[in-house]
């Protein structure tokens, strides 16, 4: 993996891959971290709020010159300059402790950047808001330029500490409405909007929240209800493959970094094995949690695994994970492919150093992962039209 910081402070530089990885320019995200090199050479924690000015620093001065582009007509070069501002700032968010002044605002501006970027270099993406219980899970959902229907159609869920927005940046959803594929990338209770807007936090049976992305697919008469999949990365590769197990009407299922027993890394973490995706690591899993006590949090985690779960998954199952996860232990890809039984379709893929992709999510070669994941979707989907 790409280290811009010395020392191997991992949380910082996985931080700075995801955005390169994102559409993030080589120059841009110098300019943002030369001034952090010395901060980023101590502990992990500290120099947060150092990273988020000296990168909200830069994002101004983009800003400033996308906004005379807008002006003067350049609408696309506005439009792509807006969205790698908002790449910027939610990868400087992401590092903040829970709490922190600077984030709402931060969180915010980045939300009202993603609106501008749609509205001047993405028809095809609009905002939604999914109905949920008393309220709403806020999602963006691109869909093909309109053809022949029904099409079908995938959910991404993100993880512990990624957002709707890092989904969109990944391009993800361009490679699936390549293939005529439309996409649901959803905030779901613990993440984004749904928990910084919201309230809403995780909670173990995943279930509940697919079965209201399908509610909103369905009521779209241009998705084929029989082919609505379901992909998660990083802790979503715990949420998706529970979903799949109990929600029956998801076609396929893609666990994008196997989290089979998430309960058991919180306990290798708290013996320091292993490393942490953000700073501030246990703020930030209580908040996402809804829980104030350690204790009481790793209890609860102990029940947040895929065991007796994926043996119930009866569709399509692909699970991709780095060989050199240094956050999730690519074992657990392993139990999740051998204990999915029951699945028509099961495959397991693990990416090496020599092709890239080896890292969690394969972040450190994210267009590798997600063209194979889009790949084996389409594929997937295309047997089952062969099927009839």
């Amino acid at each position: 993996m790409f280290e811009y910081f010395p020392k191997n402070n991992y949380v910082w530089n996985f931080a700075v891959v995801g955005a390169l990885n994102s559409g993030g320019r080589i120059d841009e995200v110098d300019r943002a971290c030369r001034p952090l090199t010395d901060i980023a050479s101590g502990n992990e924690d500290v120099g947060t709020v150092d990273f988020l000015r000296s990168w909200t620093a830069m994002v101004d001065a983009l800003v400033a010159a996308a906004d005379v582009d807008a002006k003067n007509g350049h609408v696309r070069a506005a439009g792509q300059a807006y969205a790698r501002a908002a790449n910027y700032l939610i990868t400087a968010e992401r590092m903040q402790q829970a709490g922190t002044p600077e984030r709402e605002a931060t969180y915010q501006r980045c939300l009202d950047l993603m609106e501008l970027s749609f509205e001047l270099d993405d028809p095809l993406t609009r905002r939604v808001e999914i109905p949920f219980r008393d309220t709403t899970l806020p999602a963006y959902y691109t869909r093909p330029a309109e053809g022949e229907g029904p099409i079908p159609a995938m959910i991404m869920w993100n993880g512990l500490d990624s957002t709707k927005e890092h989904q969109y940046l990944s391009e993800h959803n361009q490679e699936l409405a390549a293939h005529g594929i439309a996409t649901l990338m959803v905030d779901c209770p613990g993440s984004g909007e749904a928990l910084r807007k919201q309230g809403l936090t995780s909670q173990i049976n995943s279930e509940e929240w697919a079965s209201a992305c399908v509610d909103f697919l369905e009521a779209d008469p241009l998705i084929d209800a029989q082919r609505i999949g379901i992909v998660g990365w990083s802790l979503g590769g715990y949420y998706a493959p529970r979903a799949a197990a109990f929600e029956d009407r998801l076609a396929l299922c893609v666990a994008w970094g196997a989290n089979h027993n998430w309960g058991k890394v919180q306990r290798r973490r708290v013996e320091r094995e292993g490393e942490r995706p953000v700073p501030h690591y246990w703020d930030h899993v209580m908040w996402v949690w809804g829980e104030t006590d350690l204790d009481a949090f790793l209890t609860m985690a102990d029940d947040v695994h895929l065991d007796g779960v994926v043996e119930k998954i009866t569709v399509p199952f692909l699970i991709a994970h780095g060989s050199n996860d240094r956050q999730i232990p690519v074992e657990y890809a392993r139990r999740s492919y051998d204990q999915a039984v029951n699945s028509p379709r099961r495959e397991l893929r693990i990416f090496t150093p020599e092709e890239g992709g080896c890292e969690h999510i394969g972040l450190d070669n994210l267009g590798h992962v997600s063209s194979f994941v889009a790949d084996w979707v389409a594929d997937a989907f295309a047997e089952m039209t062969s099927a009839g």
